[in-house]
């Protein structure tokens, strides 16, 4: 066999499996999106639960969902980016390195599930704030912190040594030269670490179940005092998200209609991810020009 039938071959196979992946993504989406595209409405959006499981809309769910993943990538993009500037630009080869290196790994290959039970014991119990929001935020932090850790790192080591060198040459200090030189140019990859941790967050059920709770008490949303008991913005009550709400219809649902319910809340929550990661995307190229003055 010749080097060009060969070039022809891996270039098929190759194309083969991008057209594979497009397939059972596109399927997938188009499934869901069709089967809970006639639930969706505005009241359907906008309306909460009228009881415990007994149908309703998933507006409160929804504005759960995001806000969870607000609070989460506030603690999760500063740790994880201190972290990996850390572990990139001031851990010396060692023992000590090695160390956090192999507890990275360990603690990126937990389930889910064992993040749980950890926020149940610390978020939950130890502190006793109950099931609360904020305790599902940092349990969703620890979840997302080592992947964010090692993005950044690796981000950071993709950057061209010759940046880094030139700029210290001309007498800037270290962490100017990661401030002004390392994270522009690493930015876009640091972005896709930050998109990518978010869908993890905003697809997440298992870890907040023990932790944000499986109830939303009654909001109003005209009352944004975040220490009133009502408030939506307080960060010390339960939040049923999103995916926890379609777990719990389909599993406690007490109304004829739980595939409908079921199948509109898992369309929101994939049109939910696509807006953001678009909107994310796009956000991430406006700043990426800005800070590199690129056009």
């Amino acid at each position: 066999m010749n080097s060009k039938v060969t070039d022809r071959i891996a270039t098929f196979i190759f194309y083969l499996i991008a057209a594979t992946i497009v397939t059972v993504l596109v399927g997938l989406l188009g499934y869901i999106i069709f089967h809970g595209f006639s639930k969706l409405n505005l009241e359907f959006l906008t309306s909460p639960s009228s009881s415990f499981r007994a149908g309703g809309g998933i507006g409160n769910q929804l504005f759960n969902s995001f806000y969870i993943l607000f609070l989460t990538m506030v603690f999760t993009i500063p740790l994880g980016l201190g972290g990996g500037i850390y572990m990139a630009e001031y851990a010396r080869p060692g023992k000590l390195t090695n160390a956090i290196r192999t507890c990275i790994e360990v603690l990126a290959s937990l389930p889910s599930i064992v993040i749980g039970m950890f926020g149940l014991l610390m978020f939950v119990n130890l502190t006793g704030w109950g099931y609360s929001i904020l305790g599902g935020a940092l349990a969703l932090t620890v979840f997302n912190l080592p992947v964010m850790v090692r993005v950044c790192e690796d981000a950071l080591r993709t950057v061209q040594r010759d940046q880094k060198e030139a700029s210290l040459a001309l007498g800037i200090t270290h962490w100017h030269t990661i401030k002004t030189v390392l994270l522009p140019a690493a930015f876009p990859s640091i972005l896709t670490g930050a998109i990518l941790a978010s869908g993890r967050v905003f697809g997440e059920a298992a870890a907040l179940l023990f932790t944000a709770g499986l109830t939303t008490p009654t909001l109003d949303f005209a009352n944004w005092n975040p220490f009133d008991s009502t408030s939506p913005l307080n960060v010390f009550r339960p939040a049923e998200t999103l995916a926890v709400h379609i777990w719990a219809v389909n599993t406690q649902g007490l109304i004829p209609d739980v595939r409908e319910v079921a199948d509109g809340s898992s369309a929101v929550l994939i049109i939910s991810v696509l807006i953001f990661n678009l909107l994310a995307r796009w956000i991430g190229s406006v700043v990426h020009r800005k800070i590199t003055a690129s056009k």
